[in-house]
């Protein structure tokens, strides 16, 4: 459910020409999902959406806390999306 949230989010942007959109760590707090899974599925379906040629300039993901930001960071490096 969460890897579909991301793909429609990003199908309803590029269908409404939305240029940059914007995910918080969704599910990750009042739902308790555990972070670096829900990391690994926003890059991944991210990833997946960009690889099909989709319009969009930019692609922020927004981190609440610290610990938040340390675990994107490792999981795009791991990807090859940052240095």
């Amino acid at each position: 459910m969460l890897a579909s949230c991301y793909r429609e989010s990003l199908r309803l942007a590029a269908m409404h020409s939305v240029r940059t959109i914007a995910f918080p760590a969704i599910s990750t707090g009042a739902y308790a999902y555990p972070l670096e899974l829900a990391t690994a599925i926003a890059i991944d379906s991210v990833r997946q959406f960009v690889e099909t040629g989709a319009d969009l300039e930019e692609i922020i993901f927004c981190c609440y806390s610290g610990e938040d930001f340390s675990t994107y960071k490792r999981a795009l490096r791991r990807a090859g999306l940052a240095e």
